[in-house]
């Protein structure tokens, strides 16, 4: 998944730090001295890319486990992880995409860093089903294969971004476009029951402030989120052979459960709340500081693409079929392997190989800003002018050291033994 750099300062006060800065170097310049040095960027917060690393190797266990039902050990940490990993991953994008806006070359960068490798991925993974899987080829970026669904989430969510900063309660109006999106057969086109289905999640996370995590970074908080966690693991154990997995795979309306419309609504209600109480209480458990992990953080987006690749040999080769796997050992021993493959899919030799395919740069695809009339806004040679016009190539903030990069790999539901489309 890509999220926003830290949340920068309000407009207004941006405002006067750049005309402070810009007074101080007329003031210096007048004086016959150098021009005042501009203000050091804001460093990156180390909590979130933590966070985000430790929810992809979530995601990468879950794929890796999900051939593996009929060993408790996977069947109930599969259920405990698909509970809250993509909620968790959608809240902290929404609340990196606050201040998302048509303006500032942001359109572009949805555009570059997500719509076009959702589809290089899309060809990309319906190709290697069809030459590795050995199934029929089918390409159609109307219904996103496999993980994809969340690149194309992401795109539509973004873009409603600015309607939901201007309703007054925005979360109650997504919530009830989430339950109503449930009560009827919406089809498969754009992954359209996800894309409504865990808007909610988005939608929190444009609501939450800096102030709302530094509550959840006080140490008491950290014993109540172990202790939650320790109760939600018991919970899916528990559960496990009593509720069907495709709940949490948010993609099926209430008749494929064969509940009606107010017991479905109401088992949706309290996987909201199951969902936010476990998202949040994992960020409680999240290293504060830096740590050997806290870069790979900026480019989970590549693990979460890159991963599929892996699972799906997994199912295509049969090897969930192997009688060693079966075990809770065999298990334990697929956790490991997740774990480091997630790890090498953050490094950057990774990134630098695949950058082309998540982040292109692509600025000969783009004109300055088009206004009615037939003229163009273009950058002023001081700097001035539309921020909407093309970014430099060697820009900083379109490296993935951005949070806004990192928007979070998508609801990877487990994988049945024989290939689905449709699956996480």
């Amino acid at each position: 998944m890509t999220y926003t750099a830290s949340p920068s300062a309000g407009p207004a006060s941006k405002a006067a730090g750049d005309s402070g800065t810009q007074a101080d170097g007329i003031a210096a310049a007048q004086a016959g001295g150098e021009p005042a040095a501009a203000p050091p960027r804001k460093e990156r917060d180390p909590f979130f890319d933590n966070a985000k690393f430790l929810a992809i190797l979530l995601v990468v266990v879950g794929h890796s486990i999900a051939g593996l039902m009929h060993v408790p050990l996977a069947k109930g940490l599969y259920l405990f992880i698909y509970m809250f990993h993509m909620p968790l991953f959608i809240v902290i994008t929404g609340y990196f995409s606050r201040n998302w806006t048509f303006a500032g070359g942001k359109a572009r960068k949805l555009i570059t860093n997500v719509g076009v490798p959702y589809v290089v991925f899309e060809f990309a993974y319906s190709t290697y089903d069809w030459l590795v899987g050995r199934n029929e080829l089918e390409i159609s970026l109307l219904k996103p294969y496999y993980l994809t669904w969340f690149l194309c989430a992401l795109f539509l969510w973004r873009l409603s971004t600015p309607v939901w900063q201007q309703i007054r309660w925005p979360l109650a109006v997504a919530m009830g476009f989430s339950l109503l999106s449930y009560m009827s057969e919406l089809g498969g086109t754009f992954n359209i029951h996800r894309v409504i289905g865990l808007l909610p999640f988005y939608v929190l996370g444009l609501m939450l402030k800096p102030e709302h995590f530094e509550l959840i970074k006080k140490p008491k908080a950290r014993y109540a989120g172990f202790a939650v966690l320790g109760l939600g693991l018991a919970a899916a154990y528990l559960a496990m052979d009593r509720m069907s997995k495709g709940w949490v795979y948010w993609r099926d309306p209430h008749s494929h459960f064969n509940v009606d419309n107010v017991t479905g609504s109401m088992m949706r209600l309290a996987m909201f709340a199951c969902a936010t109480v476990l998202l949040f209480a994992f960020l409680t458990v999240v290293p504060r500081r830096r740590m050997w992990f806290t870069s790979l953080g900026a480019a989970t987006l590549y693990a979460y693409l890159l991963h599929g690749f892996v699972t799906r040999l997994l199912s295509f080769a049969g090897w969930w079929k192997l009688d060693w796997m079966a075990t809770t050992p065999g298990v334990l021993v697929v956790i490991a392997g997740a774990l480091v493959v997630g790890t090498f899919l953050c490094s950057p030799p990774v990134v630098r190989c695949m950058s082309w395919a998540l982040e292109p740069k692509m600025t000969w695809a783009f004109t300055p800003l088009r206004r009615p009339g037939g003229k163009s806004r273009r950058r002023s040679r001081g700097g001035s002018g539309d921020a909407s016009s093309a970014p430099t190539t060697g820009s900083k903030i379109e490296t993935t050291t951005s949070h806004e990069q990192a928007g979070y790999p998508s609801t990877s539901a487990g994988q049945p033994a024989v290939p689905d489309r449709q699956s996480y």
